[in-house]
C-alpha cells in the first residue's frame, strides 16, 4: 500500500491536492498555470453578516508563568487565508503566543476569537479548525510514520485515506513503516507537519518547523500554507519573507507592531 508505485508522484502535484479554496483570482491563476488541476473546497466561515470574517482576533493577551511575564498585552488581527511571521530573540515570547492561539495554553488575562468563536469557551470545536506543530515534534516513538498518523486520524475523525496522501506530500512515503524514533529530525519535523494537516485545518501554527529541514521541505511547507491561515515561528528571515507577507515582531513579551517583509531586527 505504501510503496513507491501506485503513489509516487511529484511531491509539488501531491501538496496541490491538499490546498484550500483561495480567492477566485487564485483559482484563476492556478487553472492557467496547471490545467485541470483540481483544488478541493473547503469554505471559510462567514459571519452573521455572510460575509468572511477574520480568522484570528486577539486582544490584550497577556500571560505569566509564576513572576515571569512572557506575555505583555499583545493584540493581532489575522484575515482569512492570511500568513504572517513571528520574529523574535530566544525568550521573546514566541512559543508562548503560539501555544496560546493554538488552544494548547489559556492566557492569563486577554481575550482570543478565532473564526468568530472564543478560543477557550469553544476550544473542544475549535480544534478540527487548528493544525498545530510545536517545536518538539511529540510523535509516538515506538510506532511508525503511518502508524502515528494513523492514531492521530482517528483521534481527530479524519479519513484514515488522507495517511497515503500526506506521506507522499511531505515525501515520507518511502520511510511510512520505519519507527518514528529511527528517523532523522527533518523526517520527524515532515511526519509533525504531516499529521498537522490530516483533519485539513483552516489555522496552521507553527512552530519554528524550518530548524530541521531541508529546502526542498520548506518549499513543501508553503504549498502546505496555501489557502490557509498560517502563523510560523522563525528565525530565518529570509524564509519568513518569502512565506509571509507579514512578520510580527515580539520582545521581551511585547509587540513592536508588523510590517511588510521585514529585513532586519535589532
Amino acid at each position: 500500500m505504501w510503496g513507491r508505485g501506485a503513489w509516487f508522484r511529484s511531491w509539488q502535484d501531491a501538496a496541490s491536492r491538499l490546498l484550500c479554496p483561495r480567492s477566485d483570482g487564485d483559482h484563476r491563476r492556478d487553472a492557467a498555470a496547471v490545467p485541470g488541476r483540481a483544488v478541493r473546497a473547503l469554505a471559510a466561515p462567514p459571519n452573521a453578516a455572510g460575509t468572511v470574517m477574520s480568522m484570528v482576533v486577539a486582544n490584550g493577551l497577556t500571560h505569566r508563568f509564576g513572576p515571569e511575564l512572557a506575555l505583555d498585552r499583545v493584540d493581532l488581527v489575522l484575515d482569512t487565508g492570511e500568513h504572517m511571521a513571528v520574529l523574535g530573540d530566544n525568550g521573546a515570547g514566541k512559543t508562548t503566543l503560539l501555544r496560546v492561539l493554538a488552544t494548547a495554553l489559556r492566557p492569563t488575562s486577554g481575550r482570543l476569537e478565532i473564526a468568530g468563536l472564543d478560543a477557550f469557551r469553544e476550544r473542544r470545536r475549535l480544534r478540527h479548525y487548528i493544525g498545530y506543530v510545536a517545536h518538539n515534534p511529540g510523535l509516538y516513538p515506538a510506532l511508525s510514520a503511518a502508524e502515528n498518523l494513523e492514531f492521530f486520524c482517528d483521534l481527530q475523525d479524519a479519513s484514515r485515506s488522507r495517511v497515503a496522501e500526506v506521506l507522499e506530500t511531505l515525501g515520507l512515503t518511502s520511510v511510512a513503516h520505519r519507527r518514528a524514533n529511527l528517523l532523522s529530525r527533518g523526517m520527524q519535523q515532515r511526519l509533525a507537519i504531516a499529521r498537522a494537516i490530516l483533519h485539513e485545518p483552516r489555522l496552521l501554527i507553527f512552530d519554528e518547523p524550518d530548524a530541521s529541514l531541508d529546502a526542498e521541505a520548506a518549499e513543501v511547507l508553503g504549498l502546505v500554507m496555501k489557502g490557509r491561515t498560517a502563523v510560523i515561528a522563525t528565525h530565518d528571515h529570509a524564509l519568513a519573507n518569502r512565506l509571509c507577507p507579514r512578520t510580527l515582531v515580539l520582545r521581551h513579551g511585547r509587540s513592536l507592531g508588523t510590517a511588510t517583509h521585514l529585513r532586519v531586527v535589532r
